[in-house]
C-alpha cells in the first residue's frame, strides 16, 4: 500500500458547533496531489485525531473530487459522544460505518407482489393471501 504513505492534507472550513445535535460540522477540503483519492475511513481517523475525538465519533460523507483530481471536497460530522451518534445519524449511515446493523428484507418486487396479492382478497383471509406462494 505506497498509497497510503503519501502525504495527505486535511482542511476544514465553515466550522460549527452546533449544541442541539451534539456535534460540530464542518465542510473538509482534502488536498492528495500524489493519490487518486482517499479513502473515508482514513478521512475518520485523521480527523478523529486532528479534533480529539473517538473514530466511531466521526461520520463524513458527500466528497467529490475536482476535475483534475488533486482535491476533494466533503462534509464532516464530530458528534460528541457514540449515544448522540446513534440518536441523530442516519441508519444507512450507521450500518456503513459499523454502528448498526442492516435490516433485511424482501426485495422490492416481492414486496409489491404481496401487496397486489393482499388486494385480491379481504379481511382476514390478506394474511394467507401474503404468506402463500404462487404453484402454478
Amino acid at each position: 500500500m505506497a498509497d497510503r504513505e503519501q502525504p495527505v492534507t486535511l482542511r476544514t472550513r465553515k466550522f460549527i458547533r452546533n449544541p442541539l445535535l451534539g456535534r460540530k460540522q464542518m465542510v473538509v477540503d482534502v488536498l492528495h496531489p500524489s493519490r487518486p483519492n482517499v479513502s473515508k475511513d482514513e478521512l475518520r481517523s485523521k480527523l478523529a485525531e486532528l479534533y480529539k475525538a473517538g473514530k466511531d465519533t466521526v461520520s463524513v460523507f458527500g466528497f467529490r473530487t475536482q476535475y483534475g483530481g488533486g482535491k476533494s471536497t466533503g462534509f464532516a460530522l464530530i458528534y460528541d459522544s457514540n449515544e448522540v451518534m446513534k440518536k441523530f445519524e442516519p441508519h444507512y449511515r450507521l450500518v456503513r460505518y459499523g454502528a448498526a446493523t442492516k435490516v433485511e428484507k424482501a426485495s422490492r418486487q416481492q414486496r409489491k407482489q404481496r401487496k397486489n396479492r393482499r388486494k385480491t382478497v379481504r379481511g382476514t383471509a390478506k394474511n394467507k393471501a401474503a404468506t402463500k406462494d404462487k404453484k402454478k
